[in-house]
């Protein structure tokens, strides 16, 4: 494949990003890198909507019966939030504050429950783990619900997502139906994600082919593997169909290619959970409050919605 020198706006723009990225990343499990505020111009790069969806939702006592008995008597549960970028979980510019899709469900959940949750950031690959030692209670972060993943959790979908493609606009990729048109080229995605696995579990498709394999580079953070592409190391993205829509709006010469596989999204628990039932009639809730309506409105991602909520559904092939 030729690679065409990327411009130096589009370069500027990566590095932004990255430096954003980088920013979250160093945030660990209690908050805040200690040079968060550093990120403002970077953060503020990305137009992230403030609109207040959220505040005016009220406590539902049929849901909030559905808890199990001690955690109706607690009052608090532990959630995990995997940080990246828009519109799944960010960062406003105080480097501090969390905004996003997964963040407004969260918080609009837990008021419909009457729970106040005690919000953790924690890496992508940490925090399904993480869920069944019991360290947490729930898990956001864009979960894909798979048949893999329902063998060891359950999951209470709110929205549909899925696996897709972005490109440089270079690139002579107009749209990826099937993974051998990926041979010979480097592929980066997000690390212990549902993208990674499904193209480690597809690569021998090249080699069957007779054609040269396809290399794939894992990423921890989002800002590096957006610069990855942006600097010609990576040839194409694999990554979640409303992230990568959001982050081509954002960079110059980028552009999304399309989407690959859909798939449910959904708050994440240990199997087993007694939270399933009431986390379902909370969402359902919403929905029939229009308060789920507004928050994909608020991050473009309407196309997004669900009809109902359901408990670990099989996966969608």
């Amino acid at each position: 494949m030729t690679i065409t020198r990327p411009s130096a706006t589009a370069l500027r723009t990566a590095a932004l990003l990255v430096t954003a990225a980088l920013t979250v990343t160093a945030c660990g499990a209690g908050g805040a890198a200690p040079d968060a505020r550093d990120a403002g111009p970077a953060a503020a790069s990305a137009r992230i909507p403030t609109t207040d969806v959220v505040s005016g939702v009220h406590e539902d006592p049929a849901a909030a019966a559905l808890l199990p008995a001690d955690v109706r008597a607690r009052g608090t549960l532990a959630l995990a939030s995997s940080v990246g970028t828009p519109p799944g979980a960010t960062y406003l510019p105080d480097g501090r504050t969390l905004a996003g899709q997964d963040i407004d469900f969260a918080d609009a959940v837990g008021k419909v429950l009457g729970l106040k949750l005690t919000r953790e950031v924690a890496s992508f690959e940490a925090i399904l783990p993480a869920l069944d030692s019991g360290k947490y209670d729930v898990g956001t972060g864009n979960f894909g619900v798979t048949d893999e993943r329902r063998k060891t959790l359950d999951f209470v979908t709110y929205v549909n997502d899925g696996q897709g493609f972005a490109a440089r606009r270079d690139s002579p990729l107009k749209k990826v139906s099937t993974l051998t048109q990926l041979c010979g080229l480097t592929v980066a995605t997000g690390a212990g994600t549902t993208f990674e696995t499904t193209l480690e579990e597809n690569k021998h498709r090249c080699a069957d082919a007779g054609e040269q394999p396809y290399d794939v580079k894992t990423y921890a953070d989002q800002g590096a593997l957006w610069i990855s592409l942006q600097q010609g190391r990576s040839d194409v993205v694999m990554s979640t169909i409303n992230g990568l829509r959001y982050a081509v709006q954002q960079q110059p010469g980028l552009r999304f290619l399309n989407e690959f596989k859909r798939l449910d999204v959904g708050f994440a628990f240990k199997k087993g959970t007694p939270l399933a039932p009431a986390f379902q009639a909370a969402v359902n809730r919403l929905k029939k409050d229009r308060t789920y309506d507004r928050i994909l409105k608020k991050w473009g991602t309407t196309p997004s919605a669900i009809a109902t909520s359901r408990i670990s559904p099989p996966e969608i092939h």
